[in-house]
């Protein structure tokens, strides 16, 4: 299904909870409203006309001069009544949502995809965004203990860890370039 049918089809089921459209460029996409999020997601899986049935991955974007925080779900269609078909008969499309970047806040759609409950604690534990309702919201990268988030622009790293001195890739003993 092209992008453009998948905007539509959102547009008139949800009207303002689409708050913007992108089907121009490689990765096209539809904002979704986060308190709207999980009832758009549950429609892109279940409809017949969709069946978007294929969580890739979340994306957590720190828009730091917007002072927002964006989650991109990369979702795609794969035929299950013929796991080997063609590529063609796949396709691909994207949802974002963005939230506050000082609460960011969006509920989980992990009881709609599965690959969700991974995703979001890894944009919880790297860019701080919280999913309300996840079953086992926590740090699934990072040590327990660990402050802040790393992945966000304006994180200050730490110069030691338990000790452990920190370096970079440059081996430089302060991780501020």
């Amino acid at each position: 299904m092209a992008p453009e049918e998948i905007c539509k089809l959102l547009m008139d089921k949800f009207g303002a909870a689409i708050e913007n459209s992108v089907v121009e460029g490689g990765h096209p996409y539809a904002q979704v409203k986060a308190d709207r999020w999980p009832e758009v997601a549950r429609f892109l899986l279940d409809d017949p006309r969709l069946e978007l049935n294929l969580l890739r991955s979340i994306t957590a974007l720190d828009l730091l001069t917007d002072d927002k925080i964006a989650c991109v779900y990369d979702l795609m269609h794969i035929p299950t009544e013929r796991p080997t078909a063609l590529m063609t008969e796949t396709y691909e499309f994207a949802v974002r949502v963005v939230t506050d970047r000082n609460e960011p806040t969006i509920p989980t759609v992990s009881d709609v995809w599965a690959a969700a409950d991974w995703h979001e604690r890894e944009a919880f534990d790297l860019m701080g965004v919280r999913f309300e309702g996840h079953p086992d919201l926590r740090r699934i990268l990072c040590p327990d203990d660990w402050e802040g988030y790393p992945l966000r622009k304006d994180y200050d790293f730490p110069l030691e860890y338990h000790g452990i001195p920190a370096t970079t890739e440059f081996e430089l003993p302060n991780p501020r370039h």
